[in-house]
């Protein structure tokens, strides 16, 4: 299976990866990141661009009147501990992990339901069910991300267009902090389950599912107080 691809956030870990994986399976990319790539192949071109940046939007149309894309993945996310002294990070998580991943969605979901066919990935967390109070963005913006696509991917269901939520784990990548990551995903197993996902095109995909069971964990110890 092969064909055109976007992948938003790719000049590093998962983006980047991923980006090399499809390349040698055949399909053209086009990444578009805040950074230039050092990637180079016939078949990839790269645009440097900011998700946050008012323009963003348009940079998406212009790409579109050239091509529409049958993939395209979301992968641009950050995520900063809180800091109760200085918190204008808070809204630049939500603008990059959340906003971003809308203003895409919004550009390339009405051609692909014209043409009648497309997929779009978004790269979330299972921290969307949590709420950590040293990642109180990163979480919030998480959770908003998770329910967006499960919403739109109902909203397009009988369309041809494919809308999938990916929640991963500990990813060994910089975005993976923290002094305990348990069942961390090398970079290439994750790039794994995205493959899985481009062949299958489920609703939802979570991984690694042994961290479910943590997670909710977590998640209980947090409504009793005992998470910090």
């Amino acid at each position: 299976m092969s064909g055109f691809a976007w992948i938003i956030g790719n000049t590093d870990g998962i983006g980047r990866a991923l980006t090399r994986r499809l390349l040698t399976r055949g399909w053209g990319v086009t990444g578009i990141s805040r950074s230039e790539s050092e990637l180079s192949d016939s078949r990839y071109e790269h645009h440097v661009a900011d998700v946050t940046e008012q323009d963003f939007p348009l940079t998406l149309q212009r790409l579109l009147e050239r091509h529409l894309p049958d993939l395209v993945v979301y992968c641009a996310g950050i995520g900063e501990e809180l800091n109760l002294a200085d918190m204008h990070l808070e809204s630049r998580t939500f603008e990059v992990n959340l906003l971003g991943m809308v203003r895409t969605a919004a550009a390339v979901i009405p051609p692909m339901v014209t043409r009648g066919s497309g997929h779009f990935i978004g790269l979330s967390s299972l921290a969307d069910v949590l709420a950590l109070p040293d990642a109180t963005a990163y979480c919030a913006s998480k959770a908003g991300f998770s329910n967006y696509l499960a919403g739109l991917g109902r909203a397009t269901r009988k369309t041809g267009v494919a809308v999938t939520c990916v929640r991963f784990g500990f990813v060994d990548t910089k975005m993976a902090k923290g002094t305990v990551r348990p069942l961390m995903l090398p970079v290439e197993r994750a790039v794994d389950h995205l493959e899985c996902c481009i062949r299958r095109r489920p609703a939802r995909h979570t991984a690694p599912r042994l961290m479910i069971p943590l997670v909710q964990l977590t998640r209980f110890a947090g409504w009793l107080g005992l998470g910090g």
